[in-house]
């Protein structure tokens, strides 16, 4: 447990950053999980994303504060908009059935606003040629995207927005970020364009895949790229859940292989941030020891970060599956299953940021607390 004592309150002095994992139909989850913390991510600095991650992202830095909730929803209810009425579905069975039959739907289809099938379909066209690579046609996202983001605003610098995408060809992970470049519909597609589904998109010549089959959560870019001494706040929104059971079925085997292979390693991070922090604790101590005539050599100075390190706090919101979906859950688009994505993110979000532990975690002395209070 962290140790308190009482200084004061640095809640004041802290940045805020919402750093947003990919996996499809479930960045609902994301939505309402904003929904849940808009009074604290209200003055948010910071968005970084990965595939519908980074969507969900863009719409957030791409909009004035009291337009973000409203944009994220019609969002969601666009690409749900096809899809069966839930209410002649009741019990586990029926919804199982559901959201198979909606899974079904958009491998056949596609989703309104944001895919559709490729006709004649990718298999029957000449390698090289356009639709060749791809089973779908990514080009309504686009039109979507600049219909829900306004991006003089996104580039504005109001807020940081950062993006993950993979180079085709190197096989790199890039970042595109409106701190160092201008951002587009293009690379907020290239961050989700996961194939063979989606197409590469080109940027500058280069050709872009998803990002997540790199990294699935940009959690260590904002660590990495943290340049300020203030304290830091993250709100660390993954759609799958490292933790589980034993499958039981080879559909069970499915769903289970994608959220180990999907989830983040948030715990390995921060144990080597922890082990960043001390180290850098040590050779401020050991320079304070030293000969005046050694404090400005270069190696001794190079050790040095600044007068302390800030004090970084990650709330970690998981979606934990319900019973009835299994391995396509990252692609049921069904509004029902929207709809509970949506209402367990605002649901975790409000139960941690009203958590005693949240509430006194500016008491503590740790230089690095994750807190994962979702009431499950």
């Amino acid at each position: 447990m962290a140790r308190t004592h009482t200084k004061p309150d640095r809640g004041a002095n802290e940045d805020v950053a919402l750093v947003l994992q990919g996996g499809g139909a479930l960045g609902a989850y994301q939505a309402g999980a904003y929904e849940g913390l808009i009074k604290q991510a209200r003055h948010v600095s910071w968005v970084a994303g990965i595939s519908i991650g980074a969507i969900n992202a863009a719409i957030i830095a791409g909009n004035a504060p009291h337009q973000r909730l409203e944009r994220l929803r019609t969002f969601w209810e666009q690409v749900s908009s096809k899809s069966l009425p839930a209410t002649i579905f009741d019990g586990i069975w029926a919804r199982t059935f559901l959201n198979q039959f909606s899974a079904s739907t958009t491998t056949l289809v596609g989703v309104p606003g944001f895919f559709d099938l490729r006709i004649p379909p990718a298999a029957l066209m000449p390698p090289g040629t356009v639709g060749a690579s791809s089973y779908y046609d990514t080009a309504p996202l686009r039109t979507t995207l600049e219909r829900l983001v306004d991006f003089d605003l996104l580039n504005s610098g109001d807020i940081r927005l950062s993006l993950g995408a993979v180079n085709v060809e190197t096989g790199n992970l890039t970042w595109f970020d409106t701190a160092n470049q201008r951002i587009g519909p293009e690379h907020i597609m290239a961050s989700g364009a996961l194939p063979p589904g989606f197409p590469a998109v080109e940027i500058e010549g280069a050709y872009y895949w998803d990002g997540g089959l790199v990294s699935n959560t940009p959690l260590q870019y904002i660590m990495d790229e943290q340049k300020s001494q203030s304290d830091l706040c993250v709100f660390q929104v993954d759609l799958f859940n490292a933790r589980g059971v034993l499958p039981a079925s080879v559909w069970q085997s499915e769903a289970r292989e994608k959220e180990i292979r999907c989830s983040s390693r948030t715990r390995f991070n921060t144990d080597m941030m922890r082990r960043l922090h001390d180290t850098s604790a040590a050779a401020r101590r050991l320079y304070d020891k030293l000969p005046a005539a050694m404090k400005s050599d270069p190696d001794a100075l190079a050790l040095l970060k600044g007068a302390a390190d800030p004090h970084i706090t990650i709330a970690h919101l998981i979606y934990r599956p319900t019973k009835y979906e299994g391995g396509s859950m990252d692609y049921e688009f069904s509004r029902s299953s929207m709809l509970d994505h949506w209402h367990a993110g605002k649901a975790d979000a409000e139960h941690t940021v009203n958590h005693p532990d949240w509430k006194n975690r500016q008491r503590s002395t740790e230089c690095v607390q994750v807190f994962d209070l979702s009431n499950h």
